[in-house]
């Protein structure tokens, strides 16, 4: 671990006394603590290996406790691995089912797994990440959840407030910080610390509000937080919102070592700001947070987006048929050839009218691609499968939809030699199945990927060549 900056120190000791600077700064020497959640859309889902008795109080399925990459567990998505206090700021909006909700800076995909969890499948979750890279690991983790109705777009804020303003009920705004909450498992965060780039960090949340302040719905709530301790970045940007913003801070849960924020640290020193909430390393239920709820009430009344999004122009609707095809009769009986040869959840089974050929990739989206157009979308929606010559094949992604509900037509792997070899895209010798084609595959019944049982009792490998390990 890089040394704490002199400078750090100092500034937390004027800001706490040297007692507490003192109690914190000795939490810094100590290891991070490790948190874990479970997939409750995931079928049988609390079967899983681990210890349960150690419940995050905060959060629905989430338990202290470490776990590993390797665990089947992870690989078919029945768990996330995450900070515990990193789970706390998607729980207080309350979101509901069939809510429009905007996770704006969402990469790795931490806080979408748990509004995807809230959303139950009904409603449009928007996860946004402006890095390309960082884009691509948030949609294999939400694709794992077994996320239907999200969006994953690769945009800056200015570029998707243009096509949605007034549109959600609910935006998350984990902000870019300078991360003091992470030093013990960053040293990187350490060595880039200054006051100076605290003072960056601030200029970039209020560029990032400003937008997403304007994306938010009269009425609608915005959960704004980070991973650092500077008042600049924290209760500040709070007390900006509040000012400039006329947005209203409101009431949070807070279980035991959740501490309030500090009005004080402001210079409006609006009392209200106790209302945020602050999770100090010394109090020993995670890393370093700060999270806060706030209302957008305007007196006028101001259109949604909703309509345009849902009724594009006419120009619009032309220009996107002509890269849409109508499913044949032909095609649609191969699909449903596959699909009927597993249990499909309610909400697939009621959504395949409105699947619909991409360039022979069949997909349901969440919103239509002319609600989306000029915008660089990652992925939009359920990808059921692909076209070829004469057959269907299912996608990936279909895999983690039908592990929500209970199959029959699985084949699991008995032994964990076999599991690694398949994760390595070898094929395997099956014994004692009578079913032939495509099959569910798992490894302590835990379902992650699809295969395909020849005649001559091989099952062939579908994992994808990207994933192999």
């Amino acid at each position: 671990m890089y040394k704490i900056p002199t400078e750090f120190i100092d500034k937390f000791t004027h800001l706490l006394g040297e007692k507490h600077a003192s109690e914190l700064m000795s939490a810094y020497q100590e290891n991070p603590k490790k948190g874990f959640r479970l997939n409750p859309l995931k079928y049988d889902y609390t079967n899983v290996k681990y210890n349960l008795d150690h419940k995050i109080p905060y959060i629905d399925n989430g338990y202290y406790g470490e776990i590993s990459g390797n665990d089947s567990e992870w690989i078919g998505g029945y768990v996330y691995s995450q900070d515990p206090s990193a789970m706390y700021p998607a729980t207080i909006a309350d979101i509901k089912p069939g809510e429009y909700v905007l996770d704006l800076c969402a990469a790795p995909g931490g806080k979408s797994t748990i509004i995807a969890s809230k959303l139950k499948n009904e409603g449009v979750l928007v996860a946004n990440e402006i890095s390309s890279k960082r884009a691509k690991e948030l949609r294999e983790n939400l694709e794992k959840w077994g996320t239907s109705n999200v969006i994953i777009t690769n945009e800056s804020p200015e570029r998707l407030v243009k096509k949605f303003k007034n549109l959600f009920d609910t935006i998350i705004v984990d902000a870019p910080c300078s991360g003091e909450g992470m030093f013990r498992k960053s040293d990187d965060a350490i060595k880039y610390w200054s006051q100076e780039y605290v003072l960056t960090c601030q200029a970039r949340q209020q560029n990032i509000l400003n937008c997403a302040v304007d994306m938010l719905k009269n009425n609608g709530k915005l959960v704004y937080s980070t991973c650092t301790y500077s008042p600049e970045e924290d209760e500040q940007i709070v007390s900006w919102l509040m000012k400039e913003k006329n947005l209203k801070i409101q009431t949070i849960p807070k279980s035991q070592g959740i501490s309030d924020g500090h009005p004080e640290w402001t210079i409006e020193k609006f009392n209200d700001i106790k209302k945020a909430a602050r999770f100090w390393l010394q109090d020993k239920i995670g890393e370093g947070q700060f999270a806060a709820l706030l209302k957008k009430e305007t007196a006028q009344c101001i259109n949604s987006n909703l309509d345009m999004i849902t009724s594009p122009s006419k120009k619009i609707r032309s220009n996107i048929k002509n890269r849409i095809q109508v499913i044949s009769k032909d095609d649609f009986k191969l699909i449903n050839d596959i699909l009927h040869q597993f249990n499909l959840p309610l909400y697939l089974s009621k959504q395949l009218d409105r699947a619909i050929n991409k360039n022979n990739h069949i997909v349901i989206p969440a919103l239509s691609d002319e609600k989306l157009k000029s915008l660089h979308v990652i992925s939009n929606g359920i990808e059921l499968g692909i076209l070829k010559k004469n057959r269907f094949e299912p996608s990936h992604q279909l895999v983690y939809i039908l592990a929500q509900v209970k199959q029959n037509n699985v084949y699991n792997i008995t032994n964990e030699s076999d599991f690694k070899k398949y994760l390595h895209g070898e094929t395997l010798q099956v014994e004692h199945h009578i079913t032939y084609g495509y099959v569910l595959v798992a490894f302590e019944h835990h379902i992650f990927s699809f295969g395909k049982i020849g005649k001559d009792s091989i099952l062939k490998n579908y994992y994808p060549k990207g994933l192999r390990r």
